[in-house]
């Protein structure tokens, strides 16, 4: 098993809306992203965006810098730092019996909220990924499935919520708390042996902890104001 510890790697930050319901259907490049609608409770929604160097703009976190990164095999110069090295000419390959897998492990419990990864039909063939499922817990021994999505010659980079459970305004997901992140590849198109992978990312919950809280019982006067903080 190879590893990287991705620390050192940069975090990104992304701003953009993602569609989050819709009809299931496939893009080409030179298309609009159209929203993918669930079809089973774990079967995920996803968003097809074109075959460029960077991922969509999101306003989401990548926390995939803060983590230690591993895949289950790999040919030499195809390793697991091709997944975050933001070039899609590059790409992870697998060297070895299936299922393929790619773990990440966080130093901590973080919040989850969407995968990002890249693939090309057009240029792996039957190395693309058919059948893809997340596994999230907080050690090796206890992962449990969260997602299962299917793809149909796939090109581009896709977006999917890595939770089956809505929130509470019912307008999205809710992210899933997990030390680790292990993404499967359970099939290929045409039965593919070993797969590619081009970039993968690892976004997190829009953080609202940094605005600031509304007082309830504000100081108007300027007498009271001079008291309003203790020196």
């Amino acid at each position: 098993m190879a590893s990287i510890n991705s620390a050192s790697l940069p975090g990104m930050n992304y701003l953009a809306q993602l569609p989050i319901d819709g009809n299931p259907t496939v893009h080409p490049r030179k298309h609009l992203p159209m929203p993918l609608s669930t079809i089973y409770p774990r079967l995920a929604t996803y968003s097809l965006y074109p075959l460029v160097r960077q991922p969509p703009e999101t306003n989401l976190p990548d926390i995939g810098y803060l983590a230690k990164w591993s895949v289950s095999s790999f040919k030499f110069g195809f390793g697991p730092e091709c997944l975050r090295d933001s070039d899609p000419e590059t790409f992870w390959h697998s060297d070895g019996p299936q299922p393929h897998f790619i773990t990440i492990e966080f130093p901590r419990k973080v919040a989850i909220q969407k995968l990002c990864l890249c693939l090309s039909y057009q240029m792996d063939d039957s190395y693309t990924p058919a059948t893809i499922a997340v596994r999230a817990g907080t050690g090796p021994s206890d992962l449990q499935d969260v997602r299962i999505i299917t793809l149909e010659k796939p090109e581009g980079w896709i977006i999917f919520d890595v939770s089956a459970e809505p929130n509470e305004d019912g307008d999205g997901y809710k992210p899933v708390n997990a030390y680790i992140i292990q993404m499967i590849i359970l099939a290929n198109h045409m039965n593919g042996k070993d797969t590619h992978v081009r970039g993968l990312r690892v976004l997190g919950p829009l953080d609202e902890s940094g605005e600031e809280e509304e007082d309830p019982f504000p100081f108007v006067s300027p007498q009271f104001k001079m008291y309003e903080c203790i020196r």
